[in-house]
């Protein structure tokens, strides 16, 4: 068979190099883009495998047998990582989403953590230290993540029923390992968990009630995700987006009203509803109906390390280059390269995604998920 690569903006392609400021200065613990966003999130992607074929980030037709991944030398290093983390920490980064793929695939994924959460904030405290993951390998691990200074995990489950579950992951993993992976990483202790499902039209739209139900009156706060137009491999089309309106009105309808909530900071993502008379909470993610990029504060860095300021980039700034770079920059020099790609930011595709037309959605070649992470 051919060998396949998905169109990762050219990710193998040199980028331009990243110049080092004449003038450095000294992180002051704050950092604004263009539309004074400040920079408070750092999600980083350690592996681009993963053993999910999702059919909306991996399906198996691209990422076959003959998809070439990254090799081992590109991947930064855990040291290189924790570098780069604590660059950002200066910058006045105080929460780290480990992502991937499947970070937990990494190899000795429990050393890195260890070496994240011995970081210090300005205000001497660690970072706010979290994990997305299938939970294929939580019954495993979730013990040890802890014991090595992990805070909390966010675990997708995309349905309850065994088939459609299936359906959507393509490798024949079971809803009951996957709740078997939640209840092992509640009694190690990383909650609240988060439970995400994507919600795609057509294929397990219908189950939303059923997950509300079944999480209700539990310490795990489920969130609904609006289907996503990230990448080119998932064939997204606009027609297949449940708006988080109708899932919330779909919850209700089933004999589960929901009072909405405040949110629990500046930038959250989703959308906090609770039942009444419950103390459960879900949340809804409303990236492609009620975009939140006014006040985005969150910066990627990719498996290979290059930087991207927006979840829909078409391109990335290549850090890593820095790093592995003869002339040995110091980390003020390369904070201030951080600096200046930040305070360059306007990133707002959401908010401009319906002023696009259908060709410049074909032409925009945005970065797949299971490379820069969710």
């Amino acid at each position: 068979m051919t060998e396949k690569f998905i169109p990762l903006t050219d990710l193998r392609q040199q980028l331009s190099q990243l110049k080092i400021p004449p003038r450095l200065i000294e992180p002051d613990g704050f950092l604004s883009d263009t539309l004074a966003r400040p920079l408070h999130d750092l999600r980083i992607s350690v592996t681009d495998r993963c053993n999910f074929r999702c059919v909306y980030c991996m399906p198996k037709e691209v990422f076959d047998k003959d998809y070439q991944y990254l090799p081992h030398t590109s991947l930064l290093s855990f040291e290189e990582i924790t570098r780069i983390a604590r660059i950002f920490i200066a910058h006045g980064v105080k929460k780290i989403r480990l992502t991937g793929g499947e970070p937990l695939l990494r190899k000795n994924i429990e050393k890195l953590v260890e070496m994240l959460a011995s970081l210090r904030t300005a205000d001497g405290n660690p970072p706010d230290l979290t994990l997305t993951t299938n939970g294929s390998l939580l019954t495993k691990k979730a013990q040890s993540l802890k014991d090595a200074g992990l805070n909390r995990v966010t675990v997708s489950l995309d349905s309850l029923d065994d088939v459609i579950f299936k359906r959507m992951n393509d490798v024949d993993f079971s809803v009951a390992q996957v709740l078997d992976g939640i209840d092992a990483a509640q009694a190690a202790g990383l909650g609240p968990i988060k439970i995400n499902m994507v919600v795609k039209a057509g294929v397990n739209d219908h189950e939303v009630a059923a997950m509300a139900r079944y999480f209700k009156d539990t310490p795990h706060i489920l969130r609904f995700i609006e289907y996503m137009d990230v990448g080119a491999s998932n064939g997204w089309k606009l027609d297949e987006v449940i708006p988080s309106a109708q899932i919330v009105q779909r919850i209700q309808d089933a004999g589960m009203p929901l009072k909405a909530m405040t949110a629990n900071y500046v930038g959250e993502t989703a959308e906090r509803w609770q039942h009444l008379g419950s103390q459960s909470e879900i949340g809804v993610i409303s990236s492609v109906t009620h975009a939140f990029c006014h006040d985005c504060s969150r910066a990627r860095l990719s498996t290979e390390g290059k930087l991207y300021t927006c979840l829909f980039a078409t391109h990335g700034h290549d850090l890593r280059a820095l790093l592995r770079d003869p002339a040995k920059h110091s980390d003020l020099a390369i904070a201030n390269v951080v600096a200046s790609i930040w305070q360059s930011r306007s990133d707002r595709y959401s908010e401009l995604r319906s002023q696009q037309t259908a060709t410049d959605q074909e032409q925009r070649k945005k970065i797949e998920m299971s490379y820069i992470g969710g």
